[in-house]
């Protein structure tokens, strides 16, 4: 791995961060053994990272009628698009963990319309795309096709939604040039047994 910053701007220690924010960051460090760098990198503004978390855990984590692993097809298919290496590889380790497949995420994040996803993701990779890049050119014929394919308008916006936040992630990420952490690379990538 480079020995490059993790971000272009100061990263605040573990230790000077308010408390509602390092008792998050420690328990995400808990849960997956190490610290992924968005956090640390969004902590230097507290207050645009308690925002920032929280809309990311309404689309991420509610009971949808997109599984997790959809919502985190979307994240890598689009930020891929937006060239976003560190979106790309951090939810592409989620990804794999989330569909129990080592290979979903590479074929996705190089091109999703070759990937080995159903019609129906097809369909709603394709909204996303055109939601993260064209949203002005969203129209009545998406909402047909993607009903065509059982989503409601429900899913529809968590679609939308999830390509249009993380549009903005992806922005974030760049501008700050963020950098993933090495251990996401490995992660899922190995079958379980």
């Amino acid at each position: 791995m480079s020995d490059a910053p993790m971000s272009r701007f100061p990263v605040p220690r573990l230790t000077d961060l308010p408390d509602d924010i390092r008792e998050r960051i420690e328990a995400v460090q808990e849960k997956s053994g190490f610290i992924p760098n968005v956090f640390l990198a969004l902590a230097h503004r507290p207050d645009e990272f308690r925002a920032f978390f929280a809309y990311h855990d309404a689309l991420m984590e509610k009971e949808s009628g997109l599984t997790k692993a959809e919502r985190e097809m979307i994240v890598v298919a689009t930020s891929a698009l937006n060239q976003c290496q560190y979106c790309v590889i951090a939810h592409g380790a989620i990804l794999r963990i989330r569909a129990k497949d080592p290979f979903i995420a590479d074929q996705v994040a190089t091109n999703y319309r070759k990937a080995d996803i159903t019609p129906r993701q097809r369909t709603m990779l394709d909204y996303a795309m055109k939601v993260s890049r064209q949203a002005e050119t969203v129209g009545p014929e998406d909402f047909e096709t993607l009903h065509g394919h059982g989503f409601s308008d429900e899913d529809i916006w968590d679609i939308g939604a999830v390509a249009a936040f993380f549009a903005l992630s992806n922005r974030m990420a760049n501008m700050v040039s963020m950098r993933p952490n090495a251990e996401f690379y490995a992660m899922g990538r190995e079958p379980r047994s």
